[in-house]
């Protein structure tokens, strides 16, 4: 979900950047929702409705770390409308942390799938030992409520799981965060807890994908890593880091090919790879979404009745980069495939 700057100066001098340019940008789009603070929006076309999952921020108390301890949520709020522009409801709690039998704290980015009856809740949450992991929940209604299984989902690790179904029925979760989102940690899928971030010169950390099972609340194989490479096909070095991905796994289909897209985190780009497989490898192509006021960004792609939809959030409301708000704009593509870059402000 986020990394934050190593020092509180740098904090400060970031936040001033964003106030002095306040004046002059004026937002393509405007807030959803206005009485809760809502980021990561994860959106969905359930049954002619579009549900959106996002992050519920709140002000909890807790102190700012270098991890992002103040991102404290503890529920979720599922949005829906009929269509966009359309009048959005707030469907109440969805999911509280108390309810989550081995949870322990922050309930980051979330997101949703439908199979058979059956709606699926997944989300991040730190367990009772401080190590994230990746729950699910189910609900036979889009906007819950939901009820959490016993237990986190089985090899799950780090956090913003995306769930993508095939177009030949197959499920699969994209997931992983570096910094704050642990994924460091988790080198071949073993947790180190003492495990670095990369240094400049060496290889990127890589996101994480697995094929859920038919039951989709396991994995129905080990995870594996996704390689995001150039042009030339080389994995990017963690000194790409306006390349590189850093959180926000994101994957859609547009004329029978794999996008994934994702944030690049401290230089707060959404950039987008397109591959042949949902593995990858994917190559890299360039930028979704510029830099939005605040420090996190966190999207969602979707399609309704041919038109294509890019949903964000920034921190228009609050100014405060742990109370965002989520948005939503057109996306539009080139005749070969790539993305227009979107501004989320006029200059």
């Amino acid at each position: 979900m986020l990394k934050f700057l190593g020092t509180t100066c740098l904090l400060f001098l970031s936040a001033l950047l964003f106030a002095q340019t306040d004046a002059v940008q004026k937002p393509v789009s405007q807030p959803l929702v206005s009485h809760i603070y809502t980021a990561d929006p994860s959106a969905h076309l359930f049954g002619g409705r579009i549900y959106i999952y996002p992050s519920h921020d709140i002000e909890s108390g807790a102190k700012e770390d270098d991890e992002g301890g103040h991102f404290d949520m503890k529920d979720y709020h599922i949005l829906s409308m009929k269509k966009i522009g359309g009048k959005v409801k707030d469907h109440g709690v969805a999911l509280d942390i108390k309810n989550i039998p081995w949870a322990g704290r922050q309930l980051w980015a979330p997101d949703a799938a439908y199979k058979d009856g059956t709606y699926y809740l997944y989300f991040p949450v730190k367990d009772k030992k401080d190590v994230f992991r990746i729950g699910v929940a189910t609900s036979k209604k889009p906007e819950g409520p939901f009820q959490a299984e016993p237990q986190p989902i089985s090899g799950s690790y780090s956090i913003d799981p995306c769930i993508f179904k095939d177009t030949d029925g197959s499920y699969y979760m994209y997931f992983g965060g570096i910094w704050g989102g642990q994924l460091q940690r988790w080198p071949g899928n073993n947790y180190e807890a003492g495990a670095q971030l990369k240094k400049p010169e060496e290889t990127a950390i890589l996101p994480r994908v697995a094929k859920l099972g038919a039951d989709m609340k396991t994995f129905a194989e080990p995870v594996k890593e996704i390689r995001i490479v150039d042009e030339k096909g080389n994995l990017f070095l963690e000194g790409n880091n306006d390349k590189r991905f850093f959180e926000a796994s994101w994957m859609h289909r547009y004329n029978g090919k794999y996008y994934f897209s994702y944030s690049t985190g401290d230089t707060h780009n959404i950039c987008y790879a397109i591959g042949d497989s949902p593995y990858g490898p994917f190559t890299y192509k360039g930028i979704v979404l510029k830099p939005v006021q605040g420090w996190t960004n966190h999207h969602s792609i979707m399609e309704i009745e041919g038109v294509w939809w890019l949903f964000y959030h920034d921190v228009q409301l609050s100014g405060k980069t742990h109370l965002r708000n989520v948005k939503v704009t057109e996306l539009t593509y080139n005749p070969d495939g790539t993305i227009r870059t979107v501004d989320a402000y006029r200059r």
